[in-house]
């Protein structure tokens, strides 16, 4: 044990693929939660489980509700969606095109490894988790902008010499995409200066995957995070309500911006046209700039529940996106799945209305556990939701059928039950959701309750700890 202790610095395993993408790096060792060891000679019992302390995770979340509890998880995996049009996000799509890149961003924010204030690395998390000024004038906030990518912002202060380049270069080829669609007028308010790096990085990469590696390389993070889907295009999604009734895009479904001149653009018939506009999406995303993360805290209901939620593309049609395929080779491969806590519709279902999945998470020759932390209160998406519910949409989510229509025989689906796809429930004592254990242990899921008041990092890894003991 005390070797092991030794060896949580920076020593690591040396593997004998290329260091070619962000998936290759180590994983960061922490103190906190459940360790992991990169040595070939881990226990394993004789039923094939390995021991709660060196267990792999595979965490599905959205950008903000899972930052909380990152630390839990010594070896972890992370599924981020990239529908996300609220923030700066929505202003990147507008202009540009392109996935969103806000809730990738802020895990990998998250997860550069804590240091002390005066090093290298904080300065360049200061610099990617910087926002530009929401309550200032537009101008105010392109000046900001331009002191920053011209190199004079004290932001840079701190920062080496070859990573304060390297950054900036991306910055100025993300300013440079703006110029050629200087007609679309970018507003830099409430602009996140990481957000900017990673689609410059996408941009010019043409790959996501590529831009998270950079990003991870330049921070000396060792995150695992991947893109539910990889593609360069623009992701929207849609919710059909019970009534019938059709939302389209995250913030619309979850936490609608009150229209304001930056929410609302009147197309100007004569402005100037460029020869690259037209070449993306057709469906320009409404300006969601001012949204901001404390927003999703109150909440009008929907007009009717959410009955499911899918994809569209630029002209509004349904589509059935395929997912990552690194997605899919880590559900045959960790140990325990976990629908974090967060937005359920908007954050966890699009990680799962997804063709393949179903079939991935109930077949999976090394899921032990497929856990649900339960979120403390509802929100617009859940309004008046018990923790059935949050099982019930997840099931039903996962039993869709999303491959291409067919013709003729052939077109069966396998319907899964419900412990096929949620083995455990963890929730807080406190909890304002209604959670009816005998009816939910009769569905096969296992409950567990555990105290706080909110779920953090200890909360979490404690009760990781309880499921691997009680399946191992």
């Amino acid at each position: 044990m005390e070797g092991r202790n030794q060896d949580q610095t920076l020593s690591v395993t040396q593997h004998s693929s290329p260091g070619s993408s962000v998936f290759d790096l180590p994983i960061q060792i922490s103190t906190l939660g459940l360790n992991v060891s990169n040595d070939a000679s881990v226990d394993v019992n004789r039923h094939g489980w390995v021991p709660a302390d060196d267990a792999s995770f595979l965490v599905i979340s959205g950008g903000t509700g899972g930052n909380a509890i990152c630390s839990a998880f010594a070896n972890a995996c992370y599924v981020l969606p990239v529908s996300d049009d609220g923030g700066s996000s929505s202003e990147i799509i507008r202009v540009l095109g392109g996935p969103s890149v806000g809730d990738i961003r802020s895990r990998l924010v998250r997860l550069i490894p804590p240091t002390p204030p005066s090093s290298p690395l904080d300065a360049i998390r200061r610099l990617l988790a910087h926002r530009l000024p929401s309550k200032s004038s537009e101008r105010d906030a392109r000046d900001e902008w331009r002191d920053i990518v011209e190199g004079r912002s004290l932001l840079w202060k701190g920062i080496p010499s070859d990573r304060k380049e390297t950054i900036r270069g991306f910055l100025v080829y993300f300013e440079s995409e703006l110029l050629k669609r200087a007609h679309k007028n970018f507003d830099f308010r409430n602009g996140s200066i990481g957000n900017y790096f990673l689609a410059a990085a996408q941009g010019f990469f043409r790959s996501l995957p590529s831009a998270i590696f950079l990003f991870s390389s330049i921070t000396n993070s060792q995150a695992h995070i991947l893109p539910v889907i990889v593609t360069n295009h623009t992701v929207t999604i849609a919710a059909e309500l019970e009534d019938g009734e059709r939302m389209v895009g995250q913030c619309e479904i979850s936490h609608p911006i009150v229209p304001t001149e930056l929410s609302f653009q009147v197309p100007d018939e004569e402005a100037p046209t460029s020869p690259i506009d037209g070449l993306g999406e057709s469906m320009s995303p409404p300006r969601n700039i001012m949204f901001e993360s404390f927003a999703k805290g109150t909440h009008e209901a929907l007009p009717s529940p959410i009955q499911r939620l899918y994809y569209i593309n630029g002209y509004g049609m349904e589509i059935h996106p395929s997912p990552n395929g690194d997605f899919l080779s880590s559900l045959a491969s960790r140990d325990v799945l976990v629908y974090s806590c967060g937005s359920l519709w908007t954050s966890i279902i699009p990680c799962l209305a997804l063709k393949g999945v179903a079939g991935k998470i109930a077949g999976s020759p090394s899921l032990r556990a497929k856990v649900l932390l339960l979120n403390t209160e509802n929100d617009r998406e859940t309004d008046g939701y018990t923790a059935t519910d949050y099982i019930k949409a997840i099931v039903r989510t996962l039993n869709s059928d999303y491959s291409n229509q067919t013709y003729g025989l052939g077109s069966a689906n396998t319907t899964y039950p419900v412990s096929a796809f949620v083995t455990d429930l963890v929730y807080l004592k406190t909890t304002q959701i209604a959670v009816d254990v005998e009816h939910i242990t009769l569905l096969g899921v296992r409950c567990r309750e555990v105290e706080g008041t909110r779920f953090d990092a200890d909360t979490v890894a404690f009760a990781m700890k309880q499921v691997c003991t009680d399946v191992s």
